[in-house]
């Protein structure tokens, strides 16, 4: 079972596009990463830049609208993520609950979606569709 582990780190929503992590903050990161690579369960991994650095692209009344970050209704941005593969939920939240967290971090934990979880009229409408993760080479 796949699941990100979405990292919601406390006031990234103000942060400003130059805001970088701190070195030992990293440190300490890197060695619950390790740990995740060493178990065999990370698939992916990346940190993002502060929303102020992004943009959202809508659609309003059939037209795009691009609004440039940051966003101020938002209360939490994602910072980074995890993509795992673990055999069960519990062993996802175990897993997170290893993480280094700062005081207000947050991390929430979502199942990814198999197409064996669609039913069958959603898999039709998929059909021919190539998994990226089997292209790539």
């Amino acid at each position: 079972m796949r699941f990100m582990m979405l990292m919601l780190p406390a006031g990234y929503a103000k942060a400003t596009p130059d805001t970088r992590p701190d070195p030992d903050a990293v440190a300490k990161m890197m060695v619950y990463n390790k740990s995740l690579q060493q178990a065999g369960v990370l698939l992916a991994l990346d940190g993002l830049h502060p929303a102020s650095a992004g943009a959202r692209v809508t659609t309003v009344d059939g037209k795009v609208k691009v609004n440039d970050g940051p966003f101020a209704e938002a209360k939490e941005v994602v910072g980074g993520y995890w993509m795992i593969d673990v055999s069960s939920r519990d062993e996802a939240i175990a897993w997170a609950s290893r993480c280094p967290l700062a005081a207000g971090d947050t991390i929430e934990i979502r199942q990814v979606f198999e197409m064996a979880d669609f039913p069958a009229e959603v898999q039709k409408a998929a059909d021919g569709f190539q998994d990226p993760r089997q292209t790539a080479a």
